[in-house]
């Protein structure tokens, strides 16, 4: 191989699925050791180019170089031989495997033609102390983890083979602060070893931390390539969805109903063993009421059991005002709640089904006649609320997994809009897709107010709890210690009680100390997914997560959805 030749090259690399042109006559290079950031909206290549690239599928035209050969990939293995390692954003482990056997397959040490248990384990121990992953149990099973650790083992896998080219798509989706900063401190010792790494993310932010350049994907073209400093982030937005976007947000008015004499959905004195402690709210028809809370503080339990998928152990429910009791998830989208989750693939979609089924399944009695199912009328209103939400008609009798993140996002929302839930619950609704497609989800997220949709939102990124919702309330250790209304919902004072301090004031003094501390020129983290702040308010530890944030936040509107 030539070591003056770039460590990849693709020139007129075609691909087309069908009728869809996923790649057209893409042209470009990345010199070795580089770090390129490979950005485009949801479906505009960079899944397929990534997936050519690990030799899972094959071009139908074009030619690849990796450091100066000619090759034609073709098979995982043969990438492998190449040198070139990929962490998926979906994920490759298997969820009734161990972390060991996950990290080795499917190279595990063989001992006369069996694997040798006690030197695969061996040899991810040494692996997880050279990549900060102590705290990870080998011995674990994958199913059991967490969606950031499962994240992590799969990067740790990739880079475990010691690659020459790093393929990285979309490896903060799922991580916290804490967690995107040992990212960092990876790709920091990677570059140092000459490793040349394609990051592929929709978060501006991490694209300025870690990346020296960038390449720009739209509709399956190549819009062209630039170093990190000659594009601003407006320029990059208008390159990546062909258009001035204008306003991220849409504009936010009151849509809460005057009229209305109870709560839409309340919680009184809601107790979930030792995460949610004498809980209470009310939300109401038409308004959008933000959660604003660091990981790991009880967002996740509570919306879990206001969806019926946990129990409570004490207080109560209330939906318009009466008791209710919620056993199963299939009770709450009888009583009209329904429930966008965190992770898309394991939580709301059938990946094997095409997306008009997706959408009908929580409604399908409604299609239904003496045991019979009227397909004509389920088509027409699938095919309706999929319209609403843009995606392509063909979702209606093609498979979920073929579409891209941010389309399988709008086919997790829109069987809620055919179910016409009164009541919307959204788990970080937003996570993994590209800035279009959020602007997208904001709009409707206010169109729902406005038809008076009473609608719960929690977010990982603290700009949409600013420009998205009505009220906000801060949770802390399980508990909601203040409620923001209006004007008083910034970004200092959500997160100055989300760290367990008084409000913005203390933050700001934290964030100021914890900057003197780390230094004026600290690395950015890239999201509002914080660690559990468990120290006392001022204390060093609390100061820094507080400065770990403020490094975070973005300096406009316009960079904020990229965050």
């Amino acid at each position: 191989m030539n070591d003056a030749a770039p460590a990849i090259a693709v020139e007129g690399l075609s691909k087309r699925f069908d009728a869809t042109v996923a790649l057209d006559d893409v042209s470009f290079s990345i010199p070795q050791g580089e770090i390129r950031a490979l950005i485009g909206e949801n479906g505009a290549g960079k899944s397929t180019l990534v997936k050519i690239l690990a030799g899972l599928i094959r071009e139908d035209s074009g030619s690849i170089h990796v450091f100066g050969e000619d090759v034609a990939i073709g098979r995982p293995a043969r990438a492998h031989r190449l040198g070139i390692q990929t962490a998926f954003q979906e994920m490759t482990l298997i969820d009734d495997l161990t972390v060991t056997q996950n990290m080795l397959l499917p190279y595990e040490p063989l001992v006369a033609g069996q694997i040798d248990r006690r030197g695969s384990k061996r040899a991810v121990v040494q692996h997880f102390a050279r990549f900060g992953l102590d705290d990870v149990n080998p011995n674990a099973l994958v199913s059991d983890l967490a969606l950031s650790t499962r994240q992590k083992i799969e990067i740790a896998k990739a880079v475990a083979r010691e690659p020459r080219v790093l393929l990285l798509d979309e490896p903060t989706s799922t991580l916290s602060a804490a967690d995107v900063d040992w990212l960092g401190d990876l790709i920091n010792t990677l570059h140092a070893d000459g490793v040349t790494i394609v990051f592929i993310s929709h978060r501006m932010a991490e694209v300025r931390r870690f990346c020296q350049s960038l390449t720009v994907l739209r509709n399956g073209l190549h819009v062209g390539s630039y170093e990190i400093d000659e594009v601003s982030d407006d320029e990059v937005v208008s390159l990546v969805i062909g258009r001035s976007l204008g306003a991220i947000y849409p504009e936010r008015e009151n849509y809460r109903q005057a009229d209305a004499s109870v709560p839409a959905f309340a919680g009184d004195g809601l107790t979930i063993g030792g995460t949610l402690d004498d809980l209470s709210f009310e939300l109401w028809p038409g308004e959008v009421l933000g959660i604003g809370a660091l990981q790991g503080m009880g967002q996740r339990e509570l919306f879990e059991a206001l969806f019926g998928e946990r129990g409570v152990d004490g207080g109560t429910i209330a939906l318009g005002g009466r008791p209710l009791t919620l056993a199963s998830p299939a009770d709450a989208v009888r009583a009209g709640i329904s429930m966008v989750p965190e992770d898309r693939k394991t939580e709301a979609l059938f990946l094997r089904l095409t997306g008009g089924a997706n959408a009908s399944i929580p409604m399908i009695d409604r299609f239904a006649s003496a045991g019979w199912i009227d397909r004509k009328a389920e088509a027409a209103a699938v095919d309706e609320v999929l319209n609403d939400l843009q995606v392509h008609p063909r979702a209606l009798y093609k498979a979920v997994s073929s579409f891209s993140g941010g389309n399988q996002q709008k086919i997790a929302i829109a069987k809620w809009l055919l179910a016409r839930s009164q009541v919307l619950l959204t788990f970080d609704p937003t996570r993994g897709v590209d800035i279009g497609t959020k602007h997208e989800i904001y709009v409707l997220i206010r169109a729902l107010a406005k038809a008076g949709v009473a609608i719960l939102y929690y977010t990982t990124e603290i700009p949409e709890l600013v420009n998205i919702c009505d009220r906000v309330l801060v949770m802390y250790r399980g508990r909601m210690v203040k409620e923001l209304i209006g004007e008083e919902i910034t970004e200092e004072a959500i997160m100055g009680y989300a760290l367990g301090a008084g409000g913005p004031e203390e933050g700001a003094e934290a964030t100021a100390g914890a900057q003197s501390e780390s230094g004026a020129g600290a690395a950015p983290c890239a999201t509002f997914r914080l660690p559990a702040c468990r120290a006392s308010p001022g204390s060093r530890a609390w100061r820094a997560t507080a400065a770990c944030w403020s490094r975070s936040r973005p300096s406009s509107a316009s960079s904020s959805a990229w965050t």
